[in-house]
């Protein structure tokens, strides 16, 4: 069981959080809290933290972490922060989701990457980087990853990472993001290509999808290994019919 007694609280149960963390929510006297349990370095759950208080200071609805009792942003690869309340989207809601992914590609060009990351344009010649590691894929398995994401063009920014339905939050205060585990430096169009409504060209859209199918096989190909066998295959498929 997660270690929270450096915030004084308790854990009520745990939440969904896939294969990469285990996610908690926790109350502290009244306040109703999210603990995630990570396996990232300090170094870069600081970039992370640091993104959200950055995000939070210009408008963004993001998650606010909570210090331990002691002042430590994360003690022991736990993070704890606000619960961000809210509905998640439905179709009628995807074109605010756009809109604020798309604010934030453009406020956060330059940004440096995460530490222990590697974008899509690093890995056409880095082995690894977050949870990609190319060395345990097949030959061809990864010459089809770097064929899709060689296919990108443009300048990178900050990308959520996963902007899926359960790690959006509709409220009063409009569309709120939640879940930056996978946040890093990347192709903007990362955070666009499966979202409905995101309106990109065809052509554009095409691509962005094939390099999300790339990078889903690669950062999933040990911890999700059925998933990303599906993800390459998805890949396979759609560069035989563009072909």
């Amino acid at each position: 069981m997660i270690d929270v007694t450096p915030w004084g609280a308790t854990v009520v149960g745990r939440l969904g959080g896939g294969h990469r963390n285990d996610v908690f929510e926790l109350r502290r006297r009244s306040e109703r809290l999210v603990a995630r349990a990570t396996r990232r370095s300090p170094e870069s759950l600081d970039w992370e933290l640091h993104l959200m208080e950055f995000l939070s200071a210009n408008g963004f609805t993001v998650p606010v972490t909570v210090p331990a009792d002691d002042g430590r942003r994360h003690v022991a690869g736990v993070v704890v922060q606000t619960w961000l309340p809210g509905r998640e989207p439905t179709s009628y809601d995807w074109p605010a989701v756009t809109r604020e992914l798309t604010r934030l590609h453009a406020l956060t060009a330059g940004w440096p990457q995460r530490p222990g990351f590697a974008s899509t344009r690093a890995l056409l010649t880095a082995d690894a980087g977050g949870e990609v590691d190319l060395t345990a894929m097949p030959a061809e398995a990864v010459t089809a990853c770097r064929a899709a994401w060689a296919a990108l063009d443009g300048p990178h920014t900050v990308v959520h990472g996963d902007p899926q339905t359960a790690n959006v939050r509709v409220g009063d205060a409009g569309v709120g993001l939640l879940d930056w585990d996978e946040a890093r430096v990347d192709h903007p169009d990362l955070d666009l290509a499966d979202l409905p409504d995101a309106e990109l060209p065809f052509e554009r859209n095409r691509v962005a999808r094939a390099a999300v199918d790339a990078w889903e096989a690669a950062a999933g190909w040990r911890l999700e290994p059925g998933y990303a066998r599906s993800r390459l295959a998805e890949l396979t498929a759609r560069a035989d019919r563009s072909g």
